[in-house]
């Protein structure tokens, strides 16, 4: 695939998942069309030899792979769906001043002040009960702007560009509509009905999310950057999902998008929980051969890195500081907060050496705490080799984040040279 359709298709998947959820469902239909076969947890697993395989967890993490005869050593791609983002109380609406207004949480570590003064829409997933006594789950997405978050007057706070800062609880609820009149079950039995689902005989729970209308776009004299909600991490989502879908069914590969990574990956969907050991058990169950390809195989974790950001050089050490369009990022941390380690590293540098795609290297200022991905988390859990890397991305954890138009594509490629 070349650079231009890679790109064009980046795009449509970025704006196409506006949540976790949605990835997950965007990822399984591409698995779907590319032959693999869906399995599901709760049944017993009947695996044939030549034959590619997906499997979805809480809706929101999905695992593929290949199933070659005599495979043993995978070469596994890790990243997460999940991004910072405004979620929705369980009993949101706030009427006052002549608004109706939302609640909502921070979800992750939330960049707040970007969200100000942007079109939102609302997508997530509903759980009802139909008038056959079933619990149905569905996703939505209201796709219109139905809200925003208007920014307090200069006028009202003089000293807004030097000292301004963001109350999570009582500045960043979005504002709705002026008809005091809204109840909150009327407006999700109305984006129900869009889907022709009429059948609702009670409203139960929801997993709802803000997000920005913007399309993703590229940006740039030369269409240098390309700029989305959610680079961190559907960027490597696509990288990862696209990477499978490419190669051939006799070589070993798996693939894993795991969510929750952004509040710390604890829990059942998350890169802490079960689902990645669970599938490497049903696929290897002799105690012995499982092992063995632990021992053998490798995850590359791949997960944003921070480019050297031009307005504020001093936040990078000089020599490990990643530019935009300059190659993927090798992430190196000496207390373990990311996993990749001289062997694993050497393993990288010589699959895009003899593919001549650059890379880059980045360790955090000693001065500044670095963060982690799901690479310690599942190389902790497995015991196996692990690899750090990421696409080096400008405003990371904002409403919308910038990275280059040659990077992923680049990435891309050396993942499939570990396939060859």
């Amino acid at each position: 695939m070349d650079k231009k359709d890679f790109n064009e298709g980046l795009l449509g998947f970025l704006d196409a998942s506006p949540t976790p959820f949605h990835a997950t469902q965007n990822m399984s239909m591409m698995f779907e069309n590319a032959g693999f076969t869906k399995l599901d947890e709760e049944n017993k697993w009947k695996l044939e030899e030549g034959k590619k395989y997906y499997v979805t967890r809480n809706d929101s993490s999905v695992i593929a792979f290949t199933y070659p005869r005599n495979a043993k050593d995978y070469t596994m791609v890790g990243a997460h769906t999940d991004s910072p983002n405004l979620k929705l109380k369980p009993n949101p609406v706030i009427k006052e001043h002549g608004v109706v207004k939302f609640g909502v949480e921070s979800y992750g570590g939330l960049l707040l002040n970007p969200w100000f003064d942007r079109d939102l829409s609302l997508a997530g997933r509903i759980s009802y009960l139909n008038s056959e006594g079933e619990i149905k789950d569905i996703l939505i997405d209201a796709k219109k702007a139905i809200a925003i978050i208007p920014s307090l007057a200069i006028h009202l706070d003089e000293n807004a560009n030097q000292e301004r800062t963001v109350n999570k609880q009582t500045d960043i609820c979005p504002i709705l509509t002026t008809s005091d009149d809204f109840e909150f079950d009327e407006f999700l039995k109305w984006q129900l009905a869009k889907l022709d689902i009429l059948d609702v005989k009670e409203l139960y729970a929801s997993e709802l999310s803000f997000y920005d209308t913007q399309k993703a776009s590229f940006v740039g004299l030369n269409d240098d950057f390309i700029a989305s909600a959610r680079l961190d991490n559907l960027l490597s989502c696509y990288v990862g999902m696209l990477s499978i879908c490419s190669v051939e069914v006799d070589k070993a590969v798996l693939f894993i998008a795991s969510d929750h990574e952004e509040v710390g990956s604890e829990s059942t969907s998350g890169a802490s929980g079960s689902f990645l050991e669970n599938t490497l058990r049903r696929i290897f169950p002799d105690y012995d051969e499982y092992m063995q390809m632990i021992r053998t195989s490798i995850l590359i974790s791949a997960d944003n890195a921070h480019a050297i950001h031009p307005n504020y050089p001093t936040k990078h050490d000089s020599n490990h500081a990643p530019y935009i369009n300059k190659g993927s990022v090798v992430k190196v941390n000496a207390n373990q907060r990311y996993a990749s380690n001289s062997k694993t590293i050497s393993k990288f540098m010589n699959v895009a050496s003899e593919l001549n795609e650059p890379i880059q290297h980045f360790v955090t200022r000693s001065d500044i705490s670095c963060g982690s991905t799901i690479g310690p988390i599942t190389a902790t859990r497995l015991g196996i080799e692990t690899l750090d890397v990421g696409l080096p991305t400008f405003a990371m954890h904002s409403i919308r984040e910038l990275c280059g138009s040659d990077d992923a594509h680049s990435f891309y490629k050396i993942i499939l040279g570990f396939n060859r």
